[in-house]
């Protein structure tokens, strides 16, 4: 007989590099300045493609902040684990709830503008916004649950569909642009700068709105232990997302510019803004196409975050942040945490059935400090990260580099720029949650003890 224990489920390493960078761009969405390019627009005095760029600069300096720490610590607990590890186990456990924060927003925002767009399209039934919203989550839930692998497939399909898009737009874009009797003097470089209504505060407004387009690339660190060579493909993946999402914004925008120029949106077409562009480029077909697009996208992005949000609970549970047997457990047949799936669609229903109820009061305010309450969690993480980095790289190294000092406290800056700039109610809305989960993590660890809270790296 036998004396040695079956090894418990663990998540199965199946994701090459080329799924972790589909799986990225799908969470970012290939279409993202679509959505908040009005507002950015507005803020920027036309200079979109402008913030799009600076956005990517700051960006970058966290990916690789990202990549290089999941190379350290290749673990599902992303943040979470590379704070605990390198810096303290409480600040550790913080970053893993301000993650929390982000990734169960996500999935909860992407479901109720689900729910709000497929309203608009002609050919579905006229069903209430809270049917659609029971559909979106149930939908989202019942895909990740299928497994890691089918996940990847169904994100390489959206991304595809979302590029073919894209690249419609463009070509629209050149035949509206070919078709202009008149383009007067510095056409095509009026996006980067226009002279008439360039302000350096107003770009760096705009620039606080437009690193939206890349919210989520951070996600590519939680597949650490689903990744066949995680101690590289991470760190790649993470960087050519950023760069990838970047190149493809840019390119948005800046043909939107060459249509819309640096007119700025009446009130009541902000949140429209990019298919009315598109509707003057290449009529009303193509502005239905990219309404259409907006919806797909959206439910590519939610799908990926409620993936990220599982495998970071996972984390957390596994390391008694959370309670283990809940979340910290794997499904023995799929190696996956089916426990969080579930869990954070249900957070996403409740949430988005919420979200629709204050905003009906609010004028749709909560929409919007829902998103910057994304962002709160977001940039806590990310200077999380970088602290990180630069403890690791710099601090402890004993080769001191400018390149580890500079890179990791650049990027901290920015992000703490930026997460000092959210809307007093998102500000609000952020240290609430902070405050629950801090109070539940210091009566769980007893004070955070270190023996108390663990962050386990796979051997493999």
């Amino acid at each position: 007989m036998s004396t040695t224990a079956s090894a418990p489920p663990r998540l199965k390493r199946s994701l090459n590099l080329w799924h972790l960078i589909i799986i990225g761009l799908v969470i970012i969405q290939p279409t993202a300045p679509m959505g908040i390019y009005g507002v950015i627009s507005n803020k920027g005095g036309g200079h979109v493609v402008t913030a799009v760029l600076i956005a990517m600069v700051a960006m970058l300096l966290t990916a690789v902040s990202y990549g290089r720490m999941a190379r350290a610590y290749p673990s599902a607990g992303s943040a979470y684990t590379f704070v605990g590890r390198e810096i303290h186990p409480a600040l550790g456990y913080v970053t893993g709830w301000s993650m929390v924060m982000d990734y169960v927003l996500n999935p909860l925002i992407c479901t109720a503008i689900c729910a709000k767009l497929i309203m608009n399209v002609p050919f579905v039934p006229a069903l209430s916004f809270y049917v659609w919203a029971v559909f979106f989550a149930l939908l989202f839930t019942v895909l990740n649950l299928r497994g890691i692998k089918t996940s990847a497939r169904i994100d390489e399909w959206l991304c595809a569909g979302m590029t073919v898009v894209v690249l419609i737009f463009l070509g629209a874009v050149v035949r509206f642009v070919l078709g202009l009797e008149e383009r007067g003097a510095g056409f095509f470089i009026q996006p980067f700068y226009d002279k008439a209504t360039f302000s350096t505060g107003g770009v760096f407004r705009a620039t606080s709105v437009a690193v939206l387009t890349y919210i989520g690339f951070d996600a590519v660190s939680t597949l650490s232990e689903e990744a066949e060579n995680p101690k590289r493909d991470i760190l790649l993946a993470t960087v050519l997302v950023c760069l990838v999402a970047g190149a493809l914004s840019a390119a948005e925008t800046y043909a939107a510019q060459l249509v819309w120029g640096s007119k700025s949106f009446p009130s009541g077409q902000v949140e429209s803004a990019f298919p009315l562009i598109a509707g003057q480029a290449g009529g009303v077909a193509l502005f239905h196409v990219i309404n259409f697009t907006l919806l797909v996208a959206n439910m590519g992005s939610g799908m990926g975050a409620q993936l990220a949000a599982g495998r970071l609970l996972y984390g957390m549970g596994r390391g008694n942040a959370l309670p283990r047997s809940f979340f910290g457990a794997i499904d023995p047949r799929r190696h996956i945490p089916r426990n969080n799936i579930v869990a954070v669609g249900a957070f996403a229903l409740a949430g988005a059935v919420l979200l629709e109820f204050f905003s009906n009061r609010l004028g749709g305010g909560a929409y919007e400090i829902g998103a910057q309450a994304l962002n709160f969690g977001a940039f806590i993480a990310f200077m999380g990260v970088n602290a990180s980095s630069f403890t690791r790289y710099f601090v402890r190294a004993p080769k001191k580099t400018l390149a580890n000092l500079m890179l990791p406290l650049l990027g901290f800056a920015i992000c703490f720029f930026i997460w000092l700039n959210l809307s007093r109610p998102a500000q609000v809305v952020g240290v609430i949650w902070m405050a629950a989960g801090i109070a539940y993590g210091a009566y769980k660890t007893r004070g955070f003890k270190s023996e108390l809270v663990t962050f386990e790296i796979p051997e493999d």
